[in-house]
């Protein structure tokens, strides 16, 4: 079971991922940084379930077990989280958009995903 939920996770990220660099690159930044959310969302998921053997069920389990246990990536994910959130109200720029991407580059390096 979780080696499935291991590969789905990876498999959603690397999606999330290039379809957050092809928004990107069309200058769609709030849906960039949706994309880019979502990766590091999947990654954490992925990093948890190698570390701990569980899966979060929503986003508040998923960040009471990283500032419990993995406190430098629950850091990268409580900083990404309100970036994420204003892409529902504002107009987001290109650097919030490269703020999530270089997040989603760190946690697929360590968890040593080729993208």
């Amino acid at each position: 079971m979780n080696e499935e939920i291991k590969k789905d996770l990876e498999e959603n990220a690397k999606e999330y991922y290039k379809n957050a660099l092809e928004a990107e690159v069309r200058g769609e930044y709030n849906t960039s940084v949706t994309l880019f959310f979502k990766t590091i969302s999947s990654l954490c998921d992925l990093f948890i379930v190698v570390k701990k053997g569980i899966m979060p069920s929503n986003h508040s389990e998923r960040f009471r077990i990283l500032e419990t246990n993995f406190y430098e990536i629950y850091v990268l994910m409580d900083k990404a989280f309100p970036v994420y959130q204003e892409s529902y109200k504002i107009k987001l720029e290109k650097s919030s958009s490269e703020k999530l991407k270089n997040d989603a580059k760190k946690l697929f390096e360590l968890l040593d995903i080729k993208v």
